[in-house]
């Protein structure tokens, strides 16, 4: 059992490489006790040593991405790096409730009770909740400062990459249950 939890962790971590790319160096800080559990085996702290390195090895290709997509004009990236920089900052606060409700759902796989299964999903929901929530503030500032065609332009690649980023991570978890 212990075995399927580690599968169960490491197909995670491995997803997780992806939905990574929108943190910084900065948001790599230790995630504070209350909205994760702290790892207490070493396969733990090998996913969350993992976890931060891959935050600060993707930066610069999903700012490259962004870049080319965006196409600014040097007085509009002025505006818009600043922006983004903060959003990613606070899209790493929210990730890092999806990756503490992976780690919680590998720990808990092989021995799933009704209530743990409802605790994760209600988890699950809420974290897509606040990055949508996240997603829409950081639009209207976009907008404010830049206009609505480029605000809509960063929403839609965003919203593409975090599409194709949970493709990725629901897909390599196993089903409850199964």
């Amino acid at each position: 059992m212990k075995q399927v939890a580690i599968c169960v962790l490491m197909l995670a971590v491995t997803a997780l490489d992806q939905s990574l790319t929108a943190q910084t160096k900065t948001e790599t800080q230790e995630v504070p006790a209350k909205t994760t559990a702290k790892p207490q085996t070493p396969e733990e702290l090998n996913i969350q040593e993992y976890i931060k390195l891959l935050r600060e090895d993707v930066n610069a290709e999903r700012a490259e991405l962004m870049g080319s997509v965006m196409q600014l004009d040097a007085e509009d990236a002025a505006k818009f790096w600043p922006i983004y920089r903060d959003y990613n900052a606070e899209l790493s606060k929210v990730n890092d409730l999806r990756v503490a409700n992976i780690l919680e759902y590998a720990r808990g796989y092989s021995q799933m009770t009704d209530q743990k299964a409802d605790e994760l999903i209600k988890n699950s929901m809420a974290y897509q909740k606040q990055r949508a929530e996240l997603l829409a503030k950081y639009y209207e500032l976009m907008k404010q400062q830049l206009g609505a065609i480029t605000a809509v332009r960063f929403a839609q690649v965003e919203n593409q990459l975090l599409l194709l980023i949970d493709l990725k991570i629901t897909s390599s978890l196993p089903v409850v249950g199964s």
